[in-house]
């Protein structure tokens, strides 16, 4: 067996059903065995940084790993900041770059390059993976491949790089011949006395709040999120990355916190007690530049996978390194004693935030607030809707005033924030979804990034419904330019 074709095969067996590309000389072999197939479907996109933004969409929406090939070169150069989005925001993903013959690699010698388009994108992209990988032993490609589908996956997720020569993808081997990877890795375990202790702190307070970040989502702890609520009654605020999770219980939810989240989120936190904060990391533009006055008289309980995050811009009372579905499976057994009475008078102070200090302004005359705008767009989406924004205000007006149906799914970039990504990611999630409607909200700067994607659009049919917000400027750099000079 060819090693292109074992690779396909391994994909398949990994559950990928899409891979997003833009064909190049050094993936040549890795597209004929793709051609023709009827378990996975290429989708040839029109750039390469809209490949990675669509595998990363449909990451996003199948909670599982997308997966996105280049050329060498240019092409897996113009994937970087496809792939750092994924890094950022940790959502699995792999990508597959092609690279010339191994006997045309530079090595050591000093030149700039041997092969044509040779280019070292594994040492280049190395600070936005969670690993790099050169695949130069063809009897090591199982090991390879089941090593970055683990990593993806493992832990917080991310993307991984999988470098393959071509001379490699050419080789012949035996598949059961090749040696495996072995994780020999589990995931970190929380002392029952810890959660016990946390859940008597809950169960004690009057003005709790919990704070939703992406961790949730990635986690696939919405459920358990639910009952965390039914159980305490608790208020749940959110990161930008959480809104999805965060709405899916609609009379708990009191908005998104930050720079540029709703003011009654800000005040629920300001005013709590105890802040349970799951799976977000806690930046900047969520606790503002004095992080010692972020819900400064509250009891701080932070939960992240990620070990690196606790206690890292914030001090918190009790840190707790653990996936969030399992801790909040633990959690919930212990709270079942609750007085729900407690906090009673706490949501009612809280709804009288949200009454004092709505999001979305009523529109008058010619005029449409954007608020106002995705406001009322929200009434007209269906159950299950798909919403991607862009970069930009287009980004903040609907995450301050959209309201999803149980079930809908918001994605957006966080960490990265790059213009130009709503129609890859809506492409994505739109084939993860089984090609049903996804709406893309952009504004007129950050659409013209990627605006030749719009072809790849009218290529599949796909049913992507775009709500362009013009305003003839690139309206948040211009209100930052306003406002500091």
């Amino acid at each position: 067996m060819k090693v292109s074709d074992f690779v396909i095969d391994f994909l398949v067996k990994e559950k990928v059903s899409h891979i997003f590309e833009v064909c190049g000389g050094a993936l040549a072999h890795l597209l004929d065995s793709l051609y023709g197939r009827k378990d996975i479907t290429t989708v040839s996109v029109h750039h390469e940084q809209a490949a990675a933004m669509a595998a990363e969409g449909y990451a996003r929406i199948r909670g599982d790993v997308g997966v996105a090939m280049a050329t060498s070169g240019p092409g897996a150069t113009n994937m970087i900041t496809g792939i750092a989005s994924c890094y950022f925001d940790s959502i699995p993903a792999v990508f597959i770059t092609g690279q010339v013959n191994t006997y045309e690699f530079k090595f050591g010698k000093p030149v700039r390059q041997i092969g044509f388009q040779e280019t070292d994108i594994v040492k280049i992209v190395r600070p936005i993976v969670k690993d790099a990988i050169l695949a130069r032993d063809p009897l090591k490609m199982r090991y390879y491949l089941e090593k970055a589908f683990f990593l993806a996956r493992y832990g917080r997720p991310g993307p991984v790089l999988l470098d393959i020569p071509l001379n490699v993808q050419r080789a012949d081997i035996r598949p059961k011949t090749l040696i495996s990877f072995n994780p020999g890795q589990k995931q970190p375990r929380v002392s029952p006395h810890l959660i016990k202790n946390i859940a008597e702190r809950i169960c004690s307070c009057e003005r709790p709040v919990i704070l939703v970040g992406g961790g949730v989502v990635l986690s696939k702890a919405g459920k358990e999120l639910n009952k965390l609520v039914s159980l305490t009654g608790m208020p749940v605020v959110s990161s930008l990355l959480g809104l999805d999770a965060a709405m899916s219980n609609k009379s708990a939810f009191a908005g998104m916190i930050g720079t540029y989240g709703n003011r009654y989120a800000n005040l629920a936190v300001a005013n709590s007690d105890l802040l349970l904060c799951l799976g977000t990391r806690l930046d900047t533009r969520q606790t503002g530049t004095h992080p010692e006055t972020f819900a400064r008289r509250a009891i701080k309980i932070h939960v992240d996978i990620d070990k690196y995050e606790l206690n890292n811009k914030l001090k918190v009372d009790f840190p707790v390194r653990a996936d969030i579905k399992v801790f909040l499976q633990a959690l919930n057994k212990y709270l079942n004693h609750c007085d729900l009475n407690k906090t009673r008078g706490w949501r009612a102070q809280i709804q009288r935030y949200k009454e004092r200090f709505p999001s979305h302004n009523i529109a008058s005359g010619e005029v449409i607030h954007p608020n106002y705008f995705i406001h009322q767009l929200s009434s007209h989406l269906a159950k299950h809707a798909v919403v991607c924004t862009d970069i930009g205000q287009n980004q903040i007006w609907s995450a301050q005033s959209l309201e999803l149906k149980a079930g809908g799914r918001f994605l957006t970039q966080g960490g990265m924030g790059t213009m130009g990504s709503a129609l890859p990611l809506a492409i994505g999630a739109s084939f993860a979804k089984g090609c049903k409607p996804v709406v893309a909200i952009a504004g007129d700067g950050g659409f013209q990034l990627n605006i030749q994607e719009l072809q790849t659009i009218v290529h599949h049919r796909l049913p992507v419904k775009i709500i362009l917000l013009n305003n003839s400027c690139y309206g948040m750099v211009r209100q930052f330019q306003e406002q500091y000079f």
